[in-house]
């Protein structure tokens, strides 16, 4: 058994829920795997250029010498009529490469995002057991003719593969009419980062509510503002890459830092008193399941999300609270400042909430 995966993300950024699919899948099976990093798959954007700038690699994402990483040739032209038979010509040695791979042995032809060339590797790989894992409502990320265009190349994908996974309620409901064999596989943790568990120091003075993470268009700034306005003597600390115009006239106790490693990541967020995910409810934060929620709350800290998404779910577990808008912002915090979790309530959480634990519920037969 082997792997040719098509990524929805460079190998080198930061470790999300693709690399520890490889890894899982590598270490169950001791195989080999052909990471495809992406291509544009949608017509360029100024916002684009800053992404590209800020966006950081992920030092800790090593090469592994079982993986082999491919950056396909294209033109960003993808959404419009007949790119797909321009970009064929540039996909024809990669394609062949990926034939020659799975001949050696029986292989998964793995779908991160769908794409032009992932319906043309299902076409080219007919032997292959084809699997599609949906981790994000895609066609929300789009607009326009690069939306209308994505949507049916994600109904083709979808279609094809043999079997689909989704990391989400919120994508299963989406999905469960185009087929009935889906299966769930929420988002996880990394048990190694987390383990052993040992016991929390005291709270900070002043308290740190703290968000490590991306803020892009998703995130609910008027949400934080009105939090930092209520709790002027602590510090809110937002940790990552910002493709937003910050809002002028932040409050004085919101601190923006840069984003970091993955490594780093977990020593920042252990300086949290409360965890914050202040994302907008919409369709796009509808599918959405926070791998920083698992994060959160590994580490014993209780988590103050907006009520979005697969945190809906999740609310009924201990130490998450959530706030509607406004009203009981700060009734939520201060239950949340007052939980505390006990070291076998935290070391249940990380076995139960693995990636192993996770992608062994798959079968590839």
């Amino acid at each position: 058994m082997q792997l040719i995966y098509l990524a929805p993300l460079a190998w080198s950024s930061f470790a999300q829920r693709p690399h520890m699919f490889v890894r899982w899948f590598h270490e169950k099976y001791q195989c080999r795997v052909l990471w495809v990093n992406p291509y544009p798959t949608r017509l360029p954007a100024l916002s684009d250029f800053k992404r590209i700038a800020q966006s950081p690699d992920d030092c800790a994402t090593e090469v592994p010498e079982w993986l082999e990483i491919i950056s396909p040739k294209s033109l960003p032209i993808e959404p419009l009529a007949g790119s797909q038979f321009i970009n064929a010509v540039l996909w024809r040695p990669l394609l062949q490469k990926l034939q020659d791979f799975s001949a050696k042995d029986k292989t998964i032809l793995a779908i991160g995002k769908p794409s032009e060339l992932a319906l043309q590797a299902l076409q080219s790989l007919p032997n292959c057991i084809s699997f599609y894992d949906a981790m994000d409502d895609y066609p929300q990320f789009y607009r326009g003719l690069s939306r209308s265009a994505f949507i049916r190349r994600e109904q083709s994908v979808a279609q094809k593969v043999d079997l689909m996974a989704v990391s989400s309620s919120g994508l299963q409901d989406k999905w469960q009419q185009v087929r009935k064999d889906i299966q769930l596989i929420r988002n996880a943790l990394m048990p190694n980062l987390f383990l052993p568990v040992v016991a929390k120091r005291e709270k900070n003075n002043p308290i740190v509510l703290g968000y490590l993470g991306t803020i892009a268009q998703w995130f609910d700034w008027d949400w934080l503002i009105r939090l930092a306005q209520l709790f002027p003597s602590a510090q809110v600390r937002l940790v990552g890459p910002c493709y937003l115009n910050v809002p002028e006239n932040l409050p004085a106790n919101i601190q923006i830092l840069p984003a970091c490693d993955h490594a780093s990541a977990i020593a920042v967020m252990k300086g949290f008193d409360v965890g914050l995910i202040p994302f907008k409810k919409n369709q796009l934060t509808a599918s959405v399941d926070p791998i920083k929620f698992y994060e959160y709350r590994a580490l014993g800290i209780p988590v103050v999300a907006t009520n979005f998404g697969e945190m809906l779910e999740h609310q009924v577990d201990a130490g998450t609270f959530l706030s509607e808008p406004d009203a009981d912002i700060e009734a939520v915090i201060q239950a949340a400042l007052a939980h505390v979790d006990s070291l076998e309530v935290r070391e249940n959480f990380i076995a139960e909430n693995t990636w192993m634990k996770r992608f062994d519920a798959l079968s590839f037969g």
